[in-house]
């Protein structure tokens, strides 16, 4: 416990020195959104009675809780590379599983600001959420699944360098393709079953469902969950591998 929470207090001062910069970062690609697809593009734009922006929204939730709890993995980065200060936790008593437990903490962290942020922005633009237990618990678990995933791709990369290449094949395609800016049961067979298999597909539809006052699917909380444990024993064994 004493090794898990060092490493999750460590994470937390650095957000706290940098908080003001992770709030803007954290609010302006959402802003974007909002103002471009959700206003000017989709300003017209009716689905089943509801303006788009409200559609838009819970997706931009979902995806917050996806960058930003992949996000760790540039800090993880850093203390590998940089500061040495991986080499010193490899040189404690810490185990692997205090250690991923502690960083995949820290990134929930930063994943639940940052969807704070898109439920303030959204009154901004006058949409009120529907934020119940089940709309945090989807984030939670995606966060937790994408945290984990961080985790183990970070131990494995060579150098910082590599650390752009995971956003653009892992990251950047999902957020447009996981159910972020269309219903993706619009669209054929083809493409609609492959999009379904994507973790971020599942957080999409069970918090947009909530948000918008529906029933979400419990496939979706249950997928996202076994997700998370693959991810996160994919992580234990990337961190036993660095450690080695």
């Amino acid at each position: 416990m004493s090794a898990f929470l060092a490493v999750y207090l460590r994470e937390l001062l650095i957000l706290r020195r940098r908080l003001k910069k992770h709030f803007a970062a954290m609010a302006v690609s959402p802003l974007l959104y909002m103002l471009t697809f959700g206003c000017a593009l989709g300003g017209g734009l009716d689905l089943g009675g509801r303006r788009y922006i409200e559609f838009l929204l819970p997706g931009l939730a979902a995806m917050a809780s996806m960058t930003q709890a992949f996000g760790i993995a540039s800090e993880i980065n850093i203390a590998r590379f940089y500061t040495a200060i991986f080499e010193e936790i490899q040189a404690s008593p810490a185990g692997r599983t205090a250690y991923a437990l502690g960083e995949v903490a820290a990134a929930l962290t930063r994943m639940l600001l940052g969807c704070a942020v898109i439920v303030l922005l959204g009154m901004l633009f006058g949409v009120h959420l529907r934020c119940g237990p089940l709309f945090w618990l989807a984030a939670i678990l995606n966060g937790f699944a994408f945290a984990s995933l961080a985790v183990a791709l970070a131990m494995a990369i060579r150098s910082h360098a590599d650390q752009g290449l995971l956003g653009n094949f892992v990251i950047t395609p999902m957020a447009f393709l996981g159910g972020t800016f269309f219903p993706v049961d619009s669209l054929p067979d083809w493409a609609r079953h492959p999009l379904s298999l994507l973790p971020l597909t599942h957080a999409s539809r069970a918090m947009r469902a909530v948000a918008l006052g529906e029933s979400p699917p419990v496939a979706s909380f249950v997928i996202l969950a076994c997700f998370g444990a693959a991810f996160f024993l994919f992580a234990l064994y990337a961190v036993g591998k660095a450690r080695d």
